[in-house]
């Protein structure tokens, strides 16, 4: 009885350092930043300007930006996933900017070497700069298109809300960081121990724009059905497109990019 009573200590403060550990270093689990651009800063595949935008705690982040064709063109700002930097979103950008659309890809603190470190609302004081940045240079707000991809849906949700734009668009977007966090580690307390949630589903609500969810069957990041979940719990107008046998990270290779082209082309205005 003493030995198993001894073994159940053991396991318990195991148990105890596992849990200390991981909830000291949880954002080192959720971000993982690139600071490399690259040389040069900007792929010549897009045709875009490098920009210092300023954010309202005093950072002085980088950001791409390509405007539209069209002076009264739409404008794609992207909000990119936990991973990387900018840099690993030029291909898409430059595929709507060969469209004619304009295109800001907005960079977060602790990556493509900006200063500080990431957190959520680290994250939407960048993003807020952003958008902030376009329409302070005469940028319309009815132009603009939120585009949030993985984590950053959870940045986009968030601007929608403050902006309402007309338009949001959510590639493989979750309830919250939690729901994604509870799927890998079951065995841990995660509502008592997460930072930095994301809690979409309590925001979608009040998102008032029309909105379109992209999201593979195959995605083992963020699991479709939470996708499925946050679209259930939004507002209409909206429309969920299902990408069959798509994963997380490889959803332009199912022309995803042509999906959201027709849906951007049945909303009033130019591309």
């Amino acid at each position: 009885m003493i030995f198993i009573l001894r073994l159940a200590m053991i396991g318990l403060l195991v148990y105890g350092l596992i849990v200390l550990s991981v909830y000291l270093g949880q954002r080192g689990m959720q971000y993982f930043p690139e600071k490399d651009l690259g040389d040069p800063a900007l792929p010549d595949a897009l045709k875009a300007k490098v920009l210092k935008i300023k954010t309202e705690d005093g950072l002085e982040n980088v950001a791409w930006f390509a405007p539209p064709a069209e002076e009264d063109g739409k404008i794609i700002i992207h909000f990119h996933g936990n991973g990387g930097n900018i840099s690993h979103r030029a291909a898409t950008a430059s595929f709507y900017q060969k469209l004619g659309y304009g295109v800001l890809l907005c960079e977060y603190r602790g990556y493509g070497g900006n200063p500080g470190s990431p957190t959520e609302q680290g994250l939407y004081r960048d993003a807020r700069a952003c958008v902030n940045y376009l329409l302070d240079n005469g940028y319309r707000l009815d132009r603009l298109v939120f585009y949030g991809e993985s984590i950053g849906s959870g940045v986009a949700v968030q601007m929608a809300v403050e902006f309402q734009p007309r338009r949001l668009v959510l590639e493989a977007p979750f309830t919250s960081a939690a729901a994604v966090a509870k799927r890998a580690y079951a065995f841990l307390p995660v509502d008592m121990m997460m930072h930095d949630r994301f809690d979409s589903i309590d925001k979608i609500e009040k998102v008032k724009t029309s909105l379109l969810i992209i999201h593979g069957t195959d995605d083992q990041i963020v699991p479709y059905d939470l996708g499925k979940k946050l679209y259930e719990a939004a507002k209409h107008p909206k429309e969920f497109v299902t990408v069959e046998k798509a994963g997380h990270s490889n959803l332009y290779d199912f022309k995803v990019g042509e999906k959201v082209v027709e849906w951007l082309q049945r909303m009033p205005g130019k591309p």
